[in-house]
């Protein structure tokens, strides 16, 4: 029996018939030409004159869904051609994450990672609701504790956090760091060490900047095929915002260890500020792409992969949502309850993090890296510039 995924009906669909589609849209743009200016898929394309499989898989990675070469088509429906290369591409990174997931057994997730998302976070909620009531036991988990008392760690020793998060977190870096590896057979070494540098300092910057969530110049046509830059600044926000809460969590971490400060720290500390800038950018960055992805034109992604990108947007927002109401509230009653939950929602983030929607930033890093190596450095069956 060959493994199967399944189209926008439901209906199965062979995998290998994904990648034939793939190689089918592929060879017509290369033949057209007329997109090469929106995005890297484009000029990374134009280089080949064939596509195997890791090629496709490569270029689906490299593609950012910005939708412009959809509406710029001269063959896409309702031309014969049935041409939609934002769909086949979306197709064809499921099957990316699907397939290069650690342990491989758990690659399976990626098709129902919104309902999977869901029951663990729910699961998670409720055990650390039940876990902290116990531990801090019934009174004082509903009693309002000053940060002199230790505030949250009167609930919870920073020692069982340290031991519950720090092992969750390391197995799913782990995880991300196989997935990543096995992904990274794609990436074609250099023979030239000043063009691997050049390469990783160029993919570097176009992730930071997501220059390529600007289609023609004037930004995505997401969610409708008027161009408009609110998803790159959405991503934006998304992004720096997790950076910054994991700046915060860094420097708390330095500030316990090394100089021997211990939490709960003043609203003006470092950990504190950095957390609640971060916050707030995983508030408006997720909820701005919640809203886009709500409204977004069917035609440009894969109708499967919705959940996914649902789940992991509303846990990022819950999860900022329930962290700042914990640093609101931290003295009140309502302490303990918020405390459980915010740490139930990091849990099931912590151990989701490899089966969902947080992989497309490796994977996508990884082809930026392969893209701008091949930009000045030609192999046999790959043209340069």
């Amino acid at each position: 029996m060959s493994v199967v995924d399944r189209d926008a009906r439901g209906d199965a669909v062979p995998l290998e018939n994904v990648i034939a589609e793939a190689q089918r849209a592929l060879s017509i743009c290369n033949a057209c030409r007329y997109c090469e200016g929106y995005c890297a898929v484009f000029p990374a394309l134009e280089r080949r004159l064939s596509f195997d499989e890791n090629d496709v898989h490569y270029l689906a990675n490299l593609c950012h869904n910005c939708g412009a070469c959809l509406y710029a088509c001269q063959y896409a429906p309702p031309h014969e051609f049935q041409l939609n290369l934002p769909r086949v591409l979306a197709e064809a990174r499921q099957e990316t994450y699907r397939r290069y997931a650690w342990p491989a057994s758990l690659g399976c997730v990626f098709a129902r990672n919104g309902i999977v998302v869901s029951i663990v976070a729910a699961m998670s909620i409720v055990i650390f609701l039940v876990f902290t009531a116990w531990r801090a036991g019934p009174t004082r988990f509903f009693e309002a504790v000053s940060d002199s008392q230790g505030s949250f760690y009167a609930m919870l020793s920073h020692g069982v956090m340290v031991s519950a998060f720090g092992s969750v977190f390391a197995l799913a870096v782990i995880a991300l760091i196989a997935a990543w590896a096995h992904f990274g057979t794609l990436i074609r070494a250099s023979p030239n060490r000043t063009a691997k540098e050049g390469a990783l300092v160029s993919a570097g910057r176009s992730a930071a900047t997501l220059e390529y969530l600007e289609g023609g110049g004037d930004g995505c046509t997401y969610p409708t095929d008027k161009p408009s830059l609110a998803r790159r600044n959405f991503h934006h926000l998304t992004f720096y915002g997790f950076v910054l809460c994991f700046a915060a969590t860094v420097v708390a971490t330095f500030d316990h260890y090394v100089l021997g400060s211990v939490a709960p720290y003043p609203f003006l500390s470092a950990p504190v500020l950095l957390g609640t800038i971060g916050g707030l950018g995983l508030l408006i960055g997720p909820a701005g792409l919640l809203s886009l992805l709500l409204r977004r034109d069917p035609d440009l992604g894969d109708r499967r992969q919705r959940g996914m990108d649902i789940g992991f947007l509303v846990t990022l927002f819950m999860t900022s949502a329930s962290g700042l109401s914990l640093l609101a509230f931290r003295e009140t009653r309502a302490m303990g309850v918020l405390l459980a939950i915010h740490l139930g929602l990091v849990m099931a983030l912590f151990l989701t993090l490899p089966y969902g929607k947080f992989v497309h930033a490796l994977y996508r890093f990884a082809a930026l890296l392969r893209f701008h190596r091949e930009r000045n450095t030609p192999t046999a069956d790959v043209r340069s510039e």
